[in-house]
């Protein structure tokens, strides 16, 4: 992917939602931001089975790709954050409407099946993996070449990949989705790790007021990036 059309992608799905997919609903404030923090030495597995995990990387690698702009999904550890989303209560629809009927609606009526995101997920990836093995020699998706794995999920957005189990535009739409939001999220939250995402669009962090940088035009902000949490990597912007 070429960096003008990864700008443009991230420029897009963070200002619009991608219709007929609900957004992530992050977790309730709390109490101590710092002490919630990530820890990437811990087990990143929460969800995800090793395969699954294997799999996600593979296909956020390719929808943000590391480049001469900076890492990628997979480096900003945005496999983490989909892994905990869906471990939660988005994973779980919690505070969603899950009743039937389930029929085939427009993009405009929003989120139409009976699967919650972690069955979706599980679910599609299953299906995908299943379809790859049968037309690349047993291999998985995570195991493809870049140039086969682009092909995969364009033929999943183009509804060209028949899941059994799943909608495969709408797994996509929601894969695409979570994708940038974890490389857009306060690292709080498990990916933009190092400030990945935020360095790419110029977003130094929410300090608590830039009341003496804001009649500053012109000037460089040197100000270290900064979580919610605080802990910022001492690294100035540049």
């Amino acid at each position: 992917m070429r960096s003008p059309a990864r700008r443009a992608l991230l420029k897009a799905v963070a200002i619009t939602t991608v219709s007929a997919v609900a957004p992530v609903k992050f977790a309730a404030p709390i109490r101590d931001a710092r002490a919630a923090a990530p820890d990437y030495a811990a087990p990143a597995e929460t969800f995800f089975t090793p395969a699954e995990r294997a799999f996600i990387e593979a296909a956020i690698a390719r929808i943000i790709p590391t480049d001469e702009l900076g890492p990628g999904a997979k480096d900003a550890g945005v496999a983490t954050f989909i892994d905990r989303q869906l471990a939660g209560p988005y994973g779980r629809a919690e505070t969603w409407y899950m009743q039937g009927p389930w029929r085939t609606g427009v993009d405009e009526q929003g989120y139409q099946i009976k699967l919650t995101p972690a069955q979706l997920y599980r679910a599609a990836i299953r299906d995908v993996d299943a379809a790859v093995r049968r037309q690349h020699a047993n291999r998985t998706f995570a195991e493809l070449d870049a140039g086969d794995q682009d092909a995969v999920l364009t033929a999943l957005e183009k509804r060209h990949l028949d899941l059994p189990n799943a909608p495969a535009d709408t797994f996509f739409s929601m894969l695409v989705q979570n994708t940038v939001e974890g490389f857009l999220a306060d690292p709080l939250y498990g990916g933009n790790r190092d400030f990945a995402g935020w360095k790419l669009i110029g977003f130094p962090g929410p300090r608590y007021n830039y009341v003496a940088e804001i009649e500053q035009f012109g000037k460089r902000y040197e100000m270290p990036y900064v979580s919610i949490a605080g802990n910022d990597t001492g690294v100035p912007r540049g």
